[in-house]
C-alpha cells in the first residue's frame, strides 16, 4: 500500500526491553485511539523527525522506565508514519492495560502549545496509519480519542473536532469544483504529473507556473501548492474501499472497473480480462500505476492505496 511509512530500523529505534515490550495483543482490536503530545512542540524540516521519534523513545525508556516508546505508529506533520510497536505487541499508551489491549495508539506530533493544529499532510499521514492498522491489524472500525475511557486532555482541541467529525481527509485531494483555487500539501513519492491527475482539467505545468517552481520542477514533502481553477468539474468515482478489500477470493464490479481504468493508463498485465476477481495479474497491474506515479519499493506493491486510487479515479458503476 502507497503510504510513507518508516520501519524501526528506519527511524533507528532501540531494542525494546523484555519482556514486557515484547506483550502481544490479547485480544481483537475495537480500532484506533488518537494522541498527541501534550507538552510544547515546533515544527521542524522533515529530516529532523526521525531524531524526534528517537528522543520521543529515549524520554518514554529513560525517563518514564518503560520498555519502549509507548505508540504503535507516530505521524510527523510531513504526513510519514512512523512505527512504533507497530502491529504486534501491545502499545502502553492509552491508559491502562485493558485499554491498551483494546485499540492500537497513533500519535500525532502535535504540542499542546507552539503547532497545534496538524496540517494536511499530518492528517492524510494519521488517517493511513489508521487505515493501516485496519487492513493489517486488523483493528475494528472505532477511532476514538485518548480521552475516551481515560481523564486527559489527549489529543487536544483540534484532533479531538477530527475525530468527532469521522477523522476525515482532508478536502481538497482532487474534489472542489470549477470555481476557484485549491491547494494541495504535496506527499512523499509525489510528482508535478501524478498530482495533476488528481485534478481534472488542471495540467502539471499549470501548477509549476501558479507556484513559481522553475526546471527542474522539484517538490518536497510538506510543501503546499496552490492547484489553479479547475475547467470542469470533476466525474463522480468509486471511493476508495481501503486496502483490506484487495485481497485473494475478493470478487467485485469494482476490480473490473479499476482494470479497465489500469489498461486505459498502460499499466495492463493482464493475458485476460480484467475481470471481478482480485488476481496476480490486479496486483502486477496495480502497481505499474504506482510507479506511473512516482512510488518505489513496499509503496509499489500493487495494493492500492488511497492516493493512487484517488488518481486513478474509477468511476463508480
Amino acid at each position: 500500500m502507497d503510504m510513507d511509512l518508516v520501519s524501526r530500523s528506519g527511524w533507528g529505534a532501540r531494542a525494546f526491553r523484555t519482556p514486557a515490550g515484547a506483550t502481544p495483543y490479547g485480544r481483537a482490536r475495537l480500532g484506533v485511539k488518537v494522541h498527541y503530545l501534550g507538552t510544547a512542540y515546533s515544527d521542524r524540516p522533515h529530516d529532523g523527525c526521525p531524531g524526534y521519534v528517537r528522543s520521543l523513545q529515549a524520554q518514554h525508556m529513560d525517563g518514564n522506565g518503560w520498555s519502549d516508546i509507548a505508540y504503535s505508529f507516530v505521524v510527523c506533520t510531513h504526513g510519514t508514519v512512523y512505527e512504533g510497536r507497530g502491529l504486534e505487541r501491545r502499545n502502553a499508551a492509552n491508559g491502562n492495560t485493558s485499554l491498551n489491549d483494546a485499540h492500537y495508539a497513533v500519535c500525532a506530533l502535535l504540542g499542546a502549545s507552539g503547532l497545534t493544529e496538524p496540517p494536511d499532510a499530518q492528517l492524510h499521514g494519521m488517517r493511513d496509519a489508521i487505515e493501516h492498522c485496519r487492513g493489517e491489524g486488523p483493528a475494528g472500525d472505532e477511532i476514538a480519542r485518548h480521552a475516551d475511557g481515560f481523564a486527559t486532555a489527549c489529543p487536544g482541541p483540534a484532533l479531538t473536532s477530527w475525530v468527532r467529525a469521522g477523522a476525515p481527509r482532508p478536502s481538497g485531494g482532487g474534489s472542489g469544483g470549477s470555481g476557484g483555487s485549491t491547494t494541495h500539501t504535496v506527499r512523499a513519492g509525489e510528482t508535478l504529473s501524478g498530482i495533476a491527475t488528481a485534478y481534472p482539467g488542471v495540467t502539471w505545468q499549470q501548477i509549476a507556473q501558479a507556484n513559481r517552481i522553475p526546471a527542474p520542477y522539484t517538490i518536497h514533502p510538506g510543501q503546499r501548492l496552490t492547484i489553479p481553477a479547475q475547467r470542469s468539474a470533476p466525474v463522480s468515482h468509486e471511493p476508495f474501499p481501503g486496502a483490506s478489500f484487495f485481497r485473494v477470493g475478493t470478487d467485485s464490479p469494482i476490480i473490473t472497473r479499476m482494470g479497465r481504468r489500469l489498461v486505459e493508463e498502460g499499466c495492463s498485465h493482464y493475458r485476460v480480462g480484467p475481470g471481478p476477481r482480485w488476481s496476480e495479474a490486479d496486483r502486477r497491474s496495480y502497481a505499474a500505476w504506482q510507479r506511473k506515479l512516482g512510488f518505489t519499493g513496499a509503496d509499489a506493491d500493487g495494493i492500492p492505496g488511497r492516493t493512487s486510487w484517488d488518481r486513478l479515479r474509477v468511476p463508480r458503476g
